[in-house]
């Protein structure tokens, strides 16, 4: 789909949105067409439940007076409240208005309204930056698929008398939005298309952006030392890797350490020999989550040109079951040089991100450290879909990635950590095991384990795994992979660490 400015004007053809406020309030522009319509607008809002609430909308077919085959009228609710993410969810919730509408085109007049403190031309680009998220199809295997079930809208025009300061705020949100939408694509890749080696290649793409990639192989891995994440991949046909994603944006700055962030890459997790349930399984294709939000971080970064120094590395393996695979009981030694006893081969992630957080906090002495992980099922049953589990070593590390995550509607909850959680992994037979000793806490005490690998730098662990994957539409999410961390840790470089 593609997405242009101009100023505003009644198009020849094709659809026309324009926004509605709370109580059926029409701005200058809708007040404009209503009146060459004849009050159609108004008669057909009189005639429905349409008030003009957030994400509302209303269909007025063929209007008289113009040449619009319609005009979609699209809430935006009270306008003293109206944000970044409102317009946002306004320009999502038009695309899957009309996306299968027959629409090819469509014009989108953007009035800011009284008491909206955005920009106009910042008001206009949020709308498309909405809409091109919502616009996300993941469809390349789909070989039969009819006519009318595949999109029409080709071109969304987005009307703005500051339609030159739209196109500069565009372009920045286009490369975050295009980072998201190769995240999602990453996420939704077959496991028999993406695996450990396959998505290493796929990495190497963003040096075309002026990202530095390092690809560590099997041989690379075991001469550092890298026991549990071989571990977790011995039992699988293809070999593991580490990807080291390196973009200085900020090479003169005053601090020139690195914002680190860390993805688990598990592009299959069938459990291992501590195999998962049939039912389901097909899901985990999508275990590779938090590594693909990393990836899709570092791509959003250079592709708007972030003035910061940022390293990201992920670890990526496949947990297969084979006579080659991890044994629960087997005993294996970290990069850090501790001992764990694998008590469950279905706790696998953690295995995979011990080595990375080590292998990050020594090689580049990072000014923090965030990793990224589909870890468990234990945060979806405390947070269920809504929140991101979030656990922390430091306090304002902690909030800064709550403020960033509120901030573009990607919520993280903090869970509590501490010395009783920490006692549950003690290993009579090594230095620790990889998972507590009950059914309790199971995501805390899995952060307890990681929180092992770090020393002093700020450390903050962020549990995806309810909201990396939807089985429902939001106004900007379709269903399936989500993206989930992408635009909340570019949020958070940018407001705490580009000046």
């Amino acid at each position: 789909m593609k997405f242009s400015f101009a100023k505003p004007g009644l198009p020849k053809s094709g659809a026309v949105v324009v926004t509605v406020l709370a109580d059926r309030t029409l701005g200058p522009a809708g007040q404009d067409l209503d009146r060459t319509t004849g009050g159609m607008l108004t008669r057909a809002m009189a005639a429905s439940r349409f008030t003009g609430k957030a994400e509302e909308t209303l269909t007025v077919f063929a209007p008289a007076g113009t040449n619009a085959s319609r005009v979609l009228l699209l809430g935006l609710g009270k306008g003293a409240d109206a944000t970044d993410r409102t317009f946002q969810a306004a320009g999502g919730v038009l695309v899957a208005a009309l996306e299968k509408s027959g629409e090819t085109d469509a014009a989108v007049v953007v009035e800011v309204p009284e008491g909206c403190a955005l920009p106009p031309g910042q008001a206009a680009a949020e709308l498309a930056f909405g809409a091109r998220l919502r616009a996300y199809r993941f469809d390349r295997y789909r070989t039969k698929e009819k006519k009318e079930a595949k999109p029409s809208l080709k071109k969304v025009t987005v009307l703005t008398e500051a339609a030159d300061a739209a196109k500069k705020a565009f372009a920045r949100l286009d490369a975050v939005a295009d980072a998201v939408c190769y995240t999602r694509d990453l996420v939704s890749e077959p496991a028999n298309v993406l695996h450990p080696e396959s998505l290493a290649e796929r990495c190497k793409d963003l040096a075309e952006l002026g990202v530095q990639v390092e690809v560590m192989d099997l041989k690379r891995l075991k001469k550092l030392g890298m026991g549990a994440l071989i571990g977790v991949a011995q039992g699988s046909a293809f070999e593991p890797r580490v990807v080291v994603m390196r973009w200085d944006g900020n090479p003169d700055g005053e601090d020139r350490r690195p914002l680190a962030f860390i993805g688990k890459g598990v592009t299959f997790d069938t459990g291992g020999i501590s195999i998962k349930p049939a039912a389901g399984m097909e899901d985990m294709k999508w275990d590779m989550g938090g590594a693909a939000a990393v990836i899709g971080l570092m791509r959003a970064l250079a592709g708007r040109k972030a003035k910061a120094n940022v390293v990201g590395v992920v670890g990526l393996v496949e947990n297969m079951p084979s006579g080659t695979a991890q044994r629960p009981g087997d005993i294996v030694t970290s990069l850090s040089g501790q001992t764990i006893e694998v008590i469950n081969t279905d706790a696998e992630g953690r295995l995979v991100l011990a080595d990375c957080l080590w292998y990050t906090q020594e090689t580049f002495k990072p000014r923090l450290m965030v990793d990224l992980a589909t870890l468990t099922g234990a945060i979806i049953i405390a947070l269920g879909n809504e929140h991101a589990g979030l656990f922390a070593s430091d306090d304002a590390l902690a909030e800064a990635l709550t403020a960033a995550g509120r901030a573009v509607g990607e919520p993280v909850w903090r869970l509590p950590m501490g010395d009783a959680y920490d006692k549950e992994i003690n290993s009579d037979a090594a230095d620790m095991k990889n998972v507590g000793g009950g059914r309790g806490a199971g995501s805390i005490t899995a952060a307890q384990f990681l929180k092992r690998f770090v020393n002093d730098v700020p450390w903050a662990h962020l549990d995806i795994a309810g909201v990396a994957w939807s089985k429902k539409d939001t106004a900007t999410v379709p269903k399936g992979g989500t993206g989930f961390g992408v635009r909340l840790l570019d949020r958070f470089v940018a407001d705490r660490y580009e000046g």
